[in-house]
Parts: structure tokens; C-alpha cells; sequence
């Protein structure tokens, strides 16, 4: 049986990136985060493809069949947003509601404060809004769940440990954490090894936290209102970040709805994927 979805590829900032496509109408991209790459949506575009969505989901630069250029500062956020605007261009959408998870969410966040006109509408799953973040890391339990920011700005060492004994920590982490397990199948895990394992790709997932403290004023810089209408899904049980982080937003986006999910963890595209697409089918609508 044929994939619910075709294989693309588009040159934007000079990078060959590759994103994978499926269904018509109102635009929706898919932005995954760390580890990952298209395949953490598998759940969710069959599913937003059904409920009438043109959608892109993308290999971030640095990930699985996309381009992986070298050094810390192609990593910079301000990159990564320009990646995002212009695989729209590409794609011929002059707006498109975005939806991010993790990394995908820092960046979807960033998208919506630089360049408002195209995002018609934001969904960010279990990602911090940068003033929340910056105000959360002030406590000692943040702190201390974000400390592995810290150990990745090390050379070579954390891409040893993160690939030791097949990846095994990483796979712990997908095997322990998610509420409903197996959120993961074998085979799951099977693709997301075998993306890692490209050449200059663990590297370059890495060098996304090091390009990010290494910039002048890092998440903090330029922070303006989001305009568009937020979805805030945040899985309660989620190992890295607390639930702090989604208070306190009022001042930073003018039109948001925060749903608190106890049952879910970090990973919760594929913890509730059933919950998850209902709730992003609705928001889309």
C-alpha cells in the first residue's frame, strides 16, 4: 500500500531540504524537534490530510535527508526561521498555520514574533514561549531538568554518549518516558536510529543548543506579541519541561488557549495521538 504521503525536496538558503507532503487545501507545517525528524508527525499528517489540510512536514536543516552544513553558526535561529519562510515560498503558500513541537516550537514561536504575515495560526506542543522559559530557568528545579543544554555545548563528548551502545540512551528516553507506551514501536525507533546515524547528523542536532547560547541574546532577543491565534498543548508529565512554563504568557500572545494534558508526556504527539489530532483538527478548522 502506497504511503499516505510523497516525498519532496526544495533549495532554500542555498540548502537542499527535504520535506514530505500530503492532502489539499489550507496549509499546515509541521515543524518536529530533537531527536526527531518528518517522521515524529506520522501520526498527525494522515490525519490533518483527512480533515482537508495541504500539509509540509520538514526535515530541519541538520536532520535525517536534509542538508547538514557544518560549523555551530549554521544553526542559529535566525537561520532555522529563514528555512521555515522560505519552504513556504516554496511551496507557493503566502501564509500557513505552523505547528511545532519542541525545537519545532522554539522555532515556530520565533516565526510568529519575525515574521507575523505568515502564520495564520500557531499550535505549539510542548515548546516554551522564550519569556516563560528565560523566567522559569530562575528555578531550581528548570534549572536542573535544562542543565543538559549545558552538557551539549561540549565537543564530540555528548555525540559519544548520545550514540553509545546504538543510541541506547536516546531509546531509553523514547521507551520510559511516554505515558501510553509503546508510543514507539521498533520500527519507529528503527528510523529514527537510522536518521541519526547519517553522517554530520547528530552533530547537527546538537549544534542547535550550542548555536543557541552562543548567539548575542539568544532566545531573548527582539521578543514581540504573537498576533496570530494560539494552541498551547502541553503534556503535563513531561521529564524536561514543567508546567510553569505555561503561565504568565497574557503580555506575550494576545489570543492563546492553553490545554494541560496530565496524561501525556513530552513526546505527546505520539503519547495521544488520537487527543492530539482532534485537538489540532479543531484548532485548524
Amino acid at each position: 500500500m502506497d504511503a499516505p504521503w510523497a516525498h519532496r525536496w526544495a533549495t532554500v538558503n542555498g540548502l537542499r531540504l527535504h520535506y514530505v507532503e500530503a492532502g489539499a487545501g489550507r496549509v499546515v507545517l509541521l515543524l518536529h524537534g530533537f531527536p526527531e525528524f518528518w517522521y515524529a508527525w506520522r501520526h498527525q499528517i494522515p490525519a490533518l490530510a483527512a480533515a482537508g489540510c495541504r500539509v509540509l512536514a520538514p526535515d530541519l536543516r541538520g536532520y535525517n535527508e536534509s542538508a547538514k552544513p557544518r560549523g555551530v553558526r549554521s544553526y542559529r535561529l535566525s537561520l532555522l526561521v529563514q528555512d521555515v519562510a522560505g519552504l513556504l515560498a516554496h511551496a507557493g503558500a503566502e501564509r500557513a498555520a505552523v505547528v511545532g513541537h519542541d525545537w519545532g516550537g522554539v522555532i515556530a514561536w520565533r516565526l510568529a514574533m519575525d515574521r507575523p504575515e505568515l502564520v495564520e495560526r500557531l499550535a505549539i506542543l510542548d515548546a516554551p514561549h522564550p519569556a516563560a522559559f528565560l523566567r522559569e530557568l530562575r528555578r531550581p528545579a528548570q534549572w536542573l531538568r535544562s542543565s543538559y543544554m549545558l552538557f551539549f555545548q561540549l565537543p564530540l563528548l555528548p555525540e559519544w554518549v548520545l550514540s553509545a551502545g546504538d543510541f541506547a540512551l536516546l531509546v531509553r528516553a523514547w521507551r520510559r518516558q511516554p505515558v501510553h507506551k509503546p508510543a514507539f514501536s521498533d520500527q519507529d525507533l528503527g528510523r529514527y536510529k537510522e536518521a541519526l546515524s547519517r553522517p554530520g547528523a547528530l552533530t547537527a542536532a546538537l549544534n542547535y543548543y550550542r548555536a543557541l547560547l552562543r548567539t548575542p541574546g539568544g532566545l531573548a532577543r527582539d521578543l514581540r506579541p504573537v498576533t496570530a491565534p494560539t494552541l498551547l498543548l502541553w503534556g503535563e508529565r513531561d521529564s524536561y519541561l514543567g508546567v510553569g512554563m505555561t503561565q504568565g504568557l497574557d503580555a506575550w500572545v494576545r489570543d492563546l488557549t492553553v490545554v494541560r494534558i496530565p496524561d501525556a508526556s513530552h513526546w505527546l504527539q505520539n503519547d495521544i495521538p488520537a487527543r492530539v489530532n482532534a485537538l489540532l483538527a479543531e484548532f485548524l478548522r
